[in-house]
């Protein structure tokens, strides 16, 4: 997934373009011919005014942002009309922090209409109706806030999104909205309006930016660690709905999936650039804990190998968190014999200097597993060539082997390196490696700016084992799920596609060889196991996402916007599949909790060769 800091940080950073509000404290009334609310929302995601000055728009403040980049307050009519497509409430704009306004102000406002897009046109988002330039008159203080509209699960459509308007590029801003049919079309017609919901479970963990998921619907989708899981395009979960807070972020819930605010956490809704409809909240309901714990995965047996993949998220030198990575390979993964790392940097990180080389990183992590109580593992990777494989700049990631040489070896063939090609050939009857480590067709341009996938030939009480360890193209630059374009176009899918196809073949051509290999290919593929991604992996039976013996509530690695998904996974041959004779262990240590030091869940699986 594309990196959230560093999107966000960018958002942050944006000058405001529209000028500083002025505020005048004058009891008077508001003009009776005074353009109302609803009459700027529309019954449309565009207001039929945007880019035209009004003038005298009356609402009772209900709420106040005095941080980030968009500052100002949400004024909402307390004399609502009886079209329920159109919202009551809208954010005026201040650029800078609001002065003379309090919640439960009645006020006048005079500036323009804007449509501002969240994180711009190209994020795929949709608009925020908002009054720029405002010129805001106090009438009275001290008024009672409209009371909220309570959102839950009987208000909330199955339906999530209506399909777009084709000729306008599948666009739903011109469509009249449909609140009583489908989900976003019910939460657009309450933007800017104060909302509440009430007993709400957490589905998605408190992270740095101070915001959490929760939904509305319990039952939808549910896990039984408290998530919601996202197990098809058309599953999208219409109860999931984004947390924030107008309070201190040292105020703010530290909550795990499962958990529950209790009572009612109430605020403007807002949209936002990273997750969409989004509670702002003048009061967060009390946090109970669900009592989630972090999962142990059994032990392999003597004669079963383990092998795992785990995304260590821009392991560099410089972090923290080896200790804890080390304790969850070695408590909880329990010392796999192979481990596929992925986001494993170069040896200063993001310092952008050249560097690609990895070992200090990698041996700090052998480090320390062992000192965790594990065995001192060997490893095997191949440094790419600066700057080519994609990732935070200066980073150079890439994926890692490490093995447990007292239970298994690595047959190293010379020449692997960052641009040469690995190869199939026949070696006293089975499939061999022309080099190990190798890199799949690295030249190919399916890997632009991705990382190419590491090969590696094991032996495991005399069988031999290959490994594919991949880290597929991000999502970045994939609209959200809330976006203006419906269907959700899902471009990043292109190139993950491409190197599918790659890494299908080349498994192909072992098989070619050996109908019987054993083949294991893993890592952060960046995709849903139901994927044409996978899919195409899985293409003439050479492959199988293992993640698929599992229960369906159960297959999920990484929590994204409140939804449970699946983008880590371990595919194997039909040798290892039609043994029937294996185990696969999604393990949650990660993905649910507030503390994570990874936001990717590791992946085990246990067979026998």
């Amino acid at each position: 997934m594309p990196s959230k800091s560093s999107a966000r940080l960018a958002a942050l950073t944006v000058a405001a373009v529209c000028s500083a509000a002025s505020t005048v404290v004058l009891i008077s009334p508001a003009h009776a011919d005074s353009v109302r609310i609803h009459d700027i929302q529309g019954t449309t995601r565009i207001s039929p005014y945007a880019g035209q000055k009004v003038a005298d728009v009356s609402g009772i403040v209900t709420g106040i942002r005095t941080y980030g980049s968009s500052k100002g307050f949400w004024i909402q009519d307390p004399n609502a009309d009886d079209n329920p497509a159109t919202s009551e409430g809208v954010f005026v704009f201040t650029s800078s922090t609001p002065k003379g306004v309090a919640v439960g102000d009645l006020v006048t406002v005079s500036g323009t209409v804007s449509e501002y897009v969240p994180g711009g046109t190209s994020s795929g988002n949709q608009s925020i109706t908002e009054i720029t330039k405002p010129t805001t008159t106090v009438v009275s203080s001290g008024n009672a806030v409209p009371a909220a509209v309570v959102v839950d699960a009987k208000s909330v459509p199955a339906a999530y999104a209506p399909a777009g308007d084709a000729a306008a590029g599948n666009s739903i801003n011109g469509l009249t909205l449909e609140p009583s049919k489908y989900a976003l079309d019910y939460y657009e017609s309450l933007e800017g309006e104060n909302v509440q919901v009430a007993d709400t479970r957490v589905v998605g963990a408190s992270d740095p930016y101070t915001e959490l998921w929760v939904t509305v619907k319990p039952r939808e989708n549910a896990n039984r660690r408290g998530g919601t899981v996202y197990g098809s395009y058309d599953s999208q979960n219409t109860g999931r709905i984004q947390i924030q807070s107008l309070g201190s972020t040292a105020a703010f819930p530290k909550a795990n999936v499962g958990d529950v605010l209790e009572g009612a956490t109430t605020g403007p809704l807002d949209y936002n650039q990273f997750g969409g409809y989004t509670l702002v909240a003048n009061s967060i309901g009390t946090l109970k804990s669900g009592g989630i714990e972090r999962e142990t995965t059994q032990k392999q047996k003597r004669g079963e190998l383990a092998v795992a993949t785990y995304n260590v998220e821009n392991l560099d030198p410089s972090d923290d968190t080896f200790a804890a990575h080390a304790a969850a390979i070695v408590n909880n993964l329990q010392s796999p014999d192979i481990v596929s790392l992925e986001e494993i940097q170069d040896n200063n990180g993001a310092t952008n200097d050249g560097t690609v080389a990895a070992d200090q990183t990698v041996q700090k992590l052998i480090d320390a597993i062992a000192a965790a109580g594990g065995p001192t593992y060997d490893w095997r990777s191949i440094d790419p060539t600066n700057g080519t494989d994609g990732g935070e700049p200066g980073g150079n990631i890439r994926q890692v082997f490490l093995f447990n040489p007292e239970r298994v070896s690595f047959t190293d063939r010379a020449g692997g390196d960052a641009t040469t090609a690995v190869g199939v050939t026949r070696e006293h009857g089975k499939a061999a490696l022309t080099i190990s480590p190798g890199r799949i067709d690295p030249a190919n341009e399916a890997w632009t700016s991705s990382r190419k996938p590491l090969v590696g030939e094991f032996v495991f009480r005399g069988r031999t084992v290959f490994v594919i360890a991949n880290h597929f193209n991000s999502k970045g630059g994939d609209y959200g799920l809330t976006s203006a374009t419906q269907p959700v176009p899902r471009s990043s899918e292109v190139q993950r596609h491409q190197q599918a196809t790659l890494v299908n073949a080349f498994v192909k051509d072992i098989l070619d060889t050996q109908k019987n290999a054993d083949v294991v290919a893993l890592g952060d593929i960046n995709d849903f196991e139901f994927s044409d991604t996978a899919k195409i992996l899985e293409t003439d039976g050479a492959l199988w996402s293992a993640i698929k013996s599992l229960p369906k509530s159960e297959r999920y690695s990484y929590v994204y916007q409140g939804n449970t998904q699946v983008l880590d996974q371990i595919l194997v041959s039909p040798s290892i599949r039609r043994g029937c004779d294996f185990e696969y262990d999604s393990v949650h240590v990660n993905s649910e909790f507030n503390d994570q030091i990874s936001d990717h869940d590791p992946q085990v699986l246990r067979f026998k060769p």
